[in-house]
């Protein structure tokens, strides 16, 4: 469904991202995992279009997206939750989640997933007009999630989902987002807490200062010593 390949990316003269290599399955989740700034952010956000790479292509469902902008790969049907959800602050969360929406125009299809979004997240159904730069932190990842929800996605990426928020927290997103893959929805989950990413998920890769060092099964990973010994401390 998506396959990265060669993939090189830098901020001027800094390269972060070196010979990128990794695939989504038809109803896959796939993990990327890692410490904090080895690349993975810079890793969804190419894919989202939002930086250019130096080299190599992403091709989304046959079709080429390597220079496509990030509204052109929405329509397409990737969409991304941000790490740090970056919401509008000071529009409420029902107005937050009709951003995500804005390329559509099927008013049923719309109240339709919307209602997804309401039963999933029933907090945030009643938030719903509150403005959302008030919101609790795990209020604001449900809205987030929400929002690129409301596009419609076929694949959705989604940036440090656990970041911030409690364990009692994080365990409910989980729910939600298996929940939304059984679905239909295929997931790329980008964590830097690799026993969440690889329990919940079909396949993983572990990105190491901007390369791909390990992949495979999630659960092999898991059980890898590299992987105990450099990210679990066994």
């Amino acid at each position: 469904m998506l396959e990265v390949k060669g993939l090189e990316v830098a901020y001027g003269d800094i390269q972060v991202l070196w010979g990128i290599d990794l695939e989504i399955r038809e109803g896959e989740i796939v993990s990327i995992v890692g410490s904090n700034g080895a690349g993975k952010s810079t890793l969804i956000r190419t894919i989202s279009g939002l930086n250019r790479p130096l080299h190599g292509e992403i091709v989304y469902d046959g079709s080429n997206i390597t220079s496509l902008i990030p509204c052109e790969i929405v329509m397409k049907g990737i969409s991304q939750v941000p790490e740090g959800r970056k919401l509008f602050a000071g529009m409420t969360a029902y107005e937050n989640l009709m951003m995500g929406a804005y390329s559509r125009n099927n008013k049923q299809e719309i109240e339709e997933d919307l209602s997804f979004i309401f039963h999933l997240f029933p907090r945030l159904y009643e938030r719903k007009k509150q403005i959302a730069g008030t919101l609790s932190g795990g209020e604001q990842q449900m809205c987030a999630i929400g929002r690129a929800l409301m596009s419609h996605p076929k694949l959705l990426l989604i940036d440090e989902l656990s970041l911030g928020l409690s364990p009692l927290l994080v365990d409910n997103l989980i729910d939600a987002i298996e929940q939304i893959h059984r679905r239909g929805t295929n997931i790329l989950l980008v964590e830097q807490d690799i026993q969440i990413a690889l329990e919940h998920a079909d396949r993983g890769y572990v990105l190491e200062t901007g390369r791909i060092t390990l992949s495979g099964n999630s659960k092999e990973l898991l059980n890898n010593p590299q992987v105990k010994k450099s990210y679990l401390g066994i």
